[in-house]
């Protein structure tokens, strides 16, 4: 859940995302040493007074050629291993289908005989005392933890988006077509997301909300909701 005055990512709840966090702070040093360098050589050329042979040297020319194919390939390689292994999906304890509306989610667990429930944003005058504003639901869609999900999103009007920053995990939901992605949880917890895809004129009132639970319980309120 972000705070006010948060400059940094929502504490990483899954490995996905611990890689996410991982990548952006090694491009931020690759960022932070590309600036020093050009900020030393800026001020160098500022201070020192350049010879001929400095500025036709064909090795500073080799140089400024090499080291920016070198930088590329510090962050393509491990960008390119993020995006493989959110891609992977492998064989999964559970499958939840997520279908956006205008304006709310319907979830399908698709593992259980007519578990399917609607989603909507509790108003503000009907809000619990300490919930959030504009982020709680009337029904949570719950899962275990430390068990991998997948997660099939679709759309039945407009396009939509289901998105939960603090698990690393953004799929759009598009009518006619299934996109698969896949999430786990590290600890349980409550996550909250909301739609990410301008779908109309209720499109921020339509969150989402993910409680993760340990697996002997989700396995008595599956048991529950299914009976």
């Amino acid at each position: 859940m972000a705070n006010h005055l948060q400059l940094g990512f929502q504490d990483a709840s899954s490995p996905i995302m611990e890689e996410l966090v991982g990548f952006h702070d090694h491009a931020l040093m690759v960022a932070l040493a590309i600036c020093s360098l050009v900020l030393y050589l800026l001020t160098l050329m500022l201070t020192e007074k350049l010879s001929s042979n400095t500025v036709d040297a064909q090795e500073i020319e080799l140089i400024w050629t090499i080291l920016p194919a070198i930088v590329l390939i510090l962050l393509a390689l491990p960008s390119l291993q993020i995006l493989y292994m959110m891609d992977e999906i492998n064989e999964p304890d559970l499958t939840l289908k997520a279908i956006g509306h205008q304006w709310y989610w319907t979830y399908e667990y698709t593992d259980f005989k007519d578990l399917t429930f609607d989603s909507y944003m509790i108003p503000s005058t009907e809000l619990p005392l300490g919930h959030f504003r504009l982020l709680e639901v009337d029904h949570r869609v719950i899962i275990p933890t430390d068990s991998p999900i997948r997660i099939i999103v679709t759309a039945n009007d407009v396009l939509h988006s289901w998105a939960i920053p603090s698990l690393g995990i953004k799929t759009d939901a598009i009518p006619g077509r299934l996109n698969q992605t896949s999430i786990l949880t590290t600890r349980p917890g409550i996550y909250y997301g909301q739609c990410s895809e301008i779908c109309g004129a209720n499109h921020s009132y339509m969150p989402i909300v993910v409680e993760s639970i340990p697996l002997p319980h989700f396995e008595s309120w599956s048991s529950l909701l299914s009976s």
